[in-house]
């Protein structure tokens, strides 16, 4: 079905080196739709390219049409099966639809193919720590263990001092283990991350926690990498609404980041972004 769908799409395709650039492009400025688009057309010449499949299969994660991302995920794990980062893509597309019709027969499947993804590539932190995060929020009748979570976070730790201890605070949060995680995250902060992910983490759950000290201490943190790094301007206005000044400044940030950042799954959402301008308005 999906092979005669590709077909009907025409042959002016471009080659699917050059396709997957021009979607990798489309897909990184949140034009999703058009990704999939280059990405379909391509497909004509190549259906078997694994990472044209991949691709797909992200995109539609975002567009959040989980249905279609599994169909190219798996098609993508077909194609290229030693890849451990197509299958955990899959194992997250598998999350999401689960998710979306609460199928714990979909929800089983998504800790079998993390699994799979950590066989493939025992050192992938990410994959590790899907794995985790999997392992630590699923409810026991489909493979929830919190003991199988924290192997994983040794693991990790084993790999990366500094990403294990971003797992733990996750575990922790997770858990509402609120004292715990305050102290990993203030931990993290204290190891000065020559990367800004692990700022952004810490930001994100300060200002969850609304924890203005802590929150600027993260943002501090992050400014001295020089980033462009957008969700710094998303927490920095909710550093100015939970101290209750430059509101003005802090619903300009809000608004612009609505306006010029896409919806990103690993971004906070422009509802979160809305419900904050929504305080300013108060």
């Amino acid at each position: 079905m999906i092979l005669s769908l590709l077909l009907s799409v025409g042959l002016a395709a471009a080659p699917p080196e050059e396709a997957i650039q021009k979607a990798r492009s489309s897909f990184d400025s949140g034009n999703y739709t058009e990704a999939v688009k280059t990405l379909t057309a391509a497909l004509v010449q190549s259906p078997e390219e694994a990472s044209a499949h991949y691709w797909l299969a992200r995109s539609y994660y975002e567009m959040r049409n989980y249905d279609k991302a599994v169909d190219h995920a798996e098609l993508a794990v077909k194609f290229a099966p030693k890849s451990a980062e197509y299958t955990q893509w899959l194992g997250r597309a598998y999350g999401g639809k689960a998710e979306q019709g609460h199928s714990f027969f979909l929800a089983r499947k998504v800790k079998r193919t993390f699994e799979d993804a950590v066989r493939l590539n025992p050192f992938s932190v990410e994959a590790r720590r899907d794995l985790m995060q999997y392992l630590v929020e699923a409810p026991w009748i489909v493979g929830g263990d919190k003991k199988e979570a924290r192997k994983q976070i040794d693991a990790i730790a084993a790999i990366d001092p500094l990403q294990g201890r971003l797992a733990r605070a996750a575990y922790f949060e997770t858990n509402k283990e609120w004292k715990e995680a305050d102290a990993e995250y203030l931990a993290i902060l204290a190891m000065n991350p020559t990367r800004v992910e692990p700022y952004m983490e810490a930001a994100n759950y300060f200002a969850d926690r609304k924890d203005a000290r802590s929150l600027e201490r993260a943002l501090e943190g992050a400014a001295h990498l020089n980033s462009s790094d957008p969700r710094q301007n998303y927490y920095r206005a909710a550093l100015f609404i939970l101290r209750e000044t430059g509101l003005s400044t802090a619903e300009q940030l809000l608004k612009a980041y609505i306006a010029n950042v896409p919806e990103r799954s690993d971004y906070p959402s422009h509802k979160s972004a809305t419900e904050w301008l929504n305080r300013v308005r108060r």
